[in-house]
């Protein structure tokens, strides 16, 4: 064992739940075959009904809304990075606001969640797949040494920031203590992320590690839980074996939720037959969360598996390109075909005052979007969260019928 290591029996001793944090489940579908459920997170910042969908705002801003149009399209939780956060504004500063929720002028809610930051340091890394084009581009214009994972050890990563090229170190505590800086109401242990193709015997590695490294996270947190949660992450890549062996460590620890991460899949189908094992395996009685997946079609048949959360970029990052989700399907509203479509609103089945571009017509978009005009990046990304927001609304009300 190293000396960095702390043995599991230490860690079940630490306090649980912490005050102003709960799960409850009002309704269990009675549905044969289904583990879908009805419930309600509460956090020192409001309530969370799951199943839910996350939206994330990386630099602690949802790309083109404010604070009153996400209300207004439903978020009751939003993720926000920390890697972004410490390498700008910087974690001091947000501390010294009051943390993200006064920061971001939010002070009384709706709730956040905050990661630890490894995402982003191993998506930069030269042996991840390309998962961050983002912070890729900007490393990129800042030169080639710019933004890359520079090493893993067992004290924690070393990287250059994507905005200056300053090496900066990243360890299970210097993570939790940033986060306790932020002030996010759920947060996340640092954890390691190895791209999809590597050996067995480096990803078991792999898992080993992040469960030493979320283990002292989880010692850092509890050492001073300031009314956070903190969600366990389960790893194993698509090794089942490895998998339930995550889960079984992690379950042994005082985590106050779980989050599946890692890689879950080439595809969509592999990753619901993953999550269909991983998800009954974690306690019932604590909520689930499926990290960066939140595409329609994988919340709908990810709900039924026993999902409750769900966070992800995409809903605003396609609006942002040009592509609306509608009940029929996504649409792309720079097609010609939509330039004339006056009398059209974006989704003509949604009930009426239900969508946040209510009145606004296709045509009417498709003009904004060609101009490159703002308006249409707001009105775009409103309109699908909103979208996601009201599909979550359904399954909640389809689960309570026990129609999933």
């Amino acid at each position: 064992m190293t000396a960095f290591a702390i043995p599991l029996a230490s860690a079940t001793l630490l306090p649980a739940t912490p005050p102003g944090f709960r799960f409850e489940v009002l309704h269990e579908s009675r549905k044969p075959g289904s583990r879908a459920r009805v419930g309600r997170i509460h956090t020192p910042h409001g309530v969370i009904d799951t199943p839910g969908f996350v939206p994330v705002g990386t630099n602690a801003a949802l790309k083109g809304m404010t604070n009153a149009q996400a209300a207004s399209c439903g978020v009751q939780l939003q993720f926000c990075n920390t890697y972004h956060l410490m390498v700008h504004p910087g974690v001091e500063v947000v501390e010294a606001a009051g943390g993200l929720h006064r920061f971001m002028g939010r002070p009384d809610g709706p709730p956040l969640i905050t990661d630890s930051g490894g995402f982003q340091v191993f998506s930069l890394g030269k042996e991840t797949n390309d998962d961050a084009p983002e912070l890729k581009r900007r490393a990129a214009a800042r030169g080639r040494n710019a933004g890359t994972l520079l090493s893993i050890s067992e004290r924690g990563v070393r990287f250059r920031s994507y905005r200056d090229g300053t090496v900066l170190r990243l360890t299970p505590e210097s993570a939790v203590l940033a986060q306790k800086s932020l002030g996010a109401d759920i947060i996340i242990p640092l954890d390691e992320l190895p791209p999809l193709n590597v050996t067995r015997e480096r990803l078991a590695r792999s898992v080993e590690l992040s469960h030493r490294w979320m283990t002292r996270s989880l010692h850092t947190h509890l050492a001073d839980p300031r009314q956070q949660a903190m969600y366990g992450v389960v790893h194993g890549g698509t090794d089942r074996q490895l998998r339930a062996h995550s889960v079984e460590y992690l379950s042994g620890l005082p985590f106050d939720g779980y989050a599946v991460g890692g890689s879950l899949g080439r595809d969509r189908d592999e990753m619901l037959a993953l999550l269909g094992y991983v998800l009954p395996l974690l306690p019932r009685e604590q909520p689930n969360h499926v990290l960066g997946i939140a595409d329609p079609a994988s919340v709908e048949r990810g709900v039924p598996l026993g999902a409750d959360t769900f966070d992800s970029c995409f809903p605003t990052q396609i609006a942002r390109h040009g592509t609306l989700l509608t009940a029929s399907g996504r649409i792309h509203i720079g097609q010609g075909k939509y330039k004339s479509q006056h009398d059209c609103p974006i989704d003509p089945e949604a009930a009426s005052g239900a969508d946040c571009c209510d009145g606004v017509s296709r045509a009417y978009m498709h003009h904004l979007y060609k101009q490159r005009e703002p308006l249409y990046e707001t009105l775009a990304s409103m309109h699908n969260v909103r979208f996601m927001m009201r599909m979550m609304a359904t399954l909640r009300e389809r689960i309570l019928a026990d129609d999933l």
